[in-house]
């Protein structure tokens, strides 16, 4: 078992291990998801994590993980990590301890017997030789592959080593019944005899996914699309074995915003990618949520709605494209959305990626700044930017063009006295008061606004983008504000 999994398991008593029969009852909904350990959680596999979780969740059914680790040359410890930790971001949280194929090797082997004595399977002795040019030569006679060794009499057998393979139908056709695809039919005599056990005892893919989603008593299979010809397999399977067929959901895949298949020039592919761009996980989720599926115009779909409308008959049977500025969108609303004290501990770490690493007086600055932050930016890597004038760390110069307020005649005298009259118990816990204040300020000289207010933003911000002075006083504080006019008007 790898390590990833093992610590999981320990956190929650212990790997669950599934019984050779069904674990749950078609009543009752069970979904998985069985990512292969091979890369990270790619975000089509987030979302089919998701579709998932929401399909079982929202009917009080059960969300389960399996990694699917059987390719042991492939195996990627790293990536088991990653998926467990995105799945987790992501708050997609599962019932039992994760499933690792590879240790379940020995039932799958169990089964693989059992249907080479049931007649539904037979032993094959050919090399990959022989099997390679026995599928050239029916590829060119235009037939169905088919071992020398199916119609074989078992007591004339060699001893030799054999794999196993499953004896498919020759006749007819296997009709899939899928929830998004519809009824898909594959003729017969387009699906050959595959191997479910190798010549090295190892079991293959489709036997494998095929014992372990009966026995944790799956009862929706939620995937991509490109397993489809795989379910029509695997459905043979079931049904050589007098097992109940798990309804099928094959989901059309995500493409890039050109229309192509999504790759990695189409930008961050895996959701540790999208978490350090600083994307939330609701933004997210609620983004993956409509790629494909749809309720009526509703656009922003809180976990706890989802939950109540979402339906797996609904996903478009068309690939969805990836749409980062619809992304960003989506996500800025649930920035929006954080209250001031988590908005400033979620950026904090973005913050100090940037070099700016706030001190505790930054911190505070950043959450009582935080109304206006949170209305510039679309994810929290844009925090930085648009926080700079707060964390600006005196002595700092002012650039020639804000400057040039304070050049101006009795400017710099005009905020020495706004400093004194602000000092002097106005409410800086009110950003409204504190924009009233500089306002009487300058009715009470007969000025205009406009005759302090430059200034006053060029000593506080030095030019950087920043709200309204009242705002700007409120978030910089006090101590803050006061030191840096009196730096620029001392």
């Amino acid at each position: 078992m790898n390590s990833a999994i093992e610590a999981k398991q320990r956190a929650e008593g212990g790997q669950e291990k599934p019984k050779a029969s069904r674990a749950a009852t078609m009543s009752q909904v069970v979904t998985r998801f069985a990512p292969s350990p091979t890369g990270y959680l790619h975000i089509g596999g987030a979302r089919t994590a998701l579709f998932s979780w929401l399909y079982a969740r929202g009917r009080g059914g059960r969300f389960l993980l399996r990694i699917e680790d059987t390719d042991r040359a492939r195996h990627n410890e790293a990536a088991v990590k990653a998926i467990i930790n995105g799945l987790i971001w992501l708050g997609l949280d599962w019932d039992a301890p994760p499933i690792s194929q590879y240790e379940r090797r020995d039932r799958h082997v169990e089964v693989a017997r059992e249907l080479l004595a049931r007649g539904g399977a037979y032993r094959c002795f050919m090399t990959p030789e022989e099997t390679d040019a026995a599928r050239e030569r029916a590829r060119e006679a235009k037939l169905r592959f088919e071992s020398p060794w199916r119609d074989a009499d078992p007591l004339k057998a060699p001893d030799k080593p054999f794999a196993i393979r499953f004896k498919a139908p020759r006749e007819g056709e296997t009709a899939v019944r899928d929830i998004v695809q519809g009824d898909v039919r594959f003729p017969n005599h387009a699906l050959d005899d595959l191997i479910i056990l190798r010549s090295d005892g190892a079991p293959t893919y489709n036997l494998a996914v095929v014992v372990d989603d009966h026995d944790m008593g799956v009862t929706h299979v939620i995937r991509g699309d490109d397993h489809l010809t795989n379910a029509a397999r695997q459905q043979q399977i079931y049904e050589a074995m007098g097992w109940p067929v798990p309804a099928f959901a094959h989901v059309p895949l995500i493409h890039g915003p050109d229309g192509a298949k999504l790759s990695k020039r189409h930008g961050a592919l895996g959701v540790e990618a999208y978490a350090a761009d600083g994307y939330l996980p609701e933004g997210l989720c609620n983004y993956l949520l409509r790629l494909g599926w749809a309720h009526g115009d509703e656009e922003i779909i809180p976990r706890e709605r989802a939950l109540e409308i979402f339906d797996i008959a609904g996903i478009n049977k068309a690939p969805s494209r990836l749409d980062f500025e619809k992304l960003r969108h989506v996500n800025a609303h649930y920035v929006r959305q954080l209250s001031d004290a988590v908005f400033a501990e979620k950026s904090a770490s973005f913050l100090e990626a940037a070099g700016a690493a706030p001190d505790a007086a930054q911190r505070a600055m950043i959450a009582r700044g935080a109304n206006f932050l949170k209305g510039r930016v679309a994810t929290l890597k844009e925090v930085p930017e648009a926080a700079a004038f707060l964390l600006l760390k005196r002595p700092f110069e002012i650039p020639e063009k804000a400057a040039r307020a304070l050049e101006k005649e009795g400017a710099k005298t005009l905020i020495r006295e706004v400093a004194t009259a602000l000092s002097a118990g106005c409410d800086w816990e009110d950003p409204e008061r504190l924009e009233a204040a500089l306002k009487a300020f300058a009715e009470a000289r007969g000025l205009g606004f406009g005759a302090i207010g430059p200034a006053l933003r060029a000593a506080l911000t030095a030019g950087l983008p920043a709200p309204s002075l009242g705002e700007t006083l409120h978030a910089l504080g006090r101590e803050e504000s006061l030191a840096r006019i009196a730096q620029a008007a001392p």
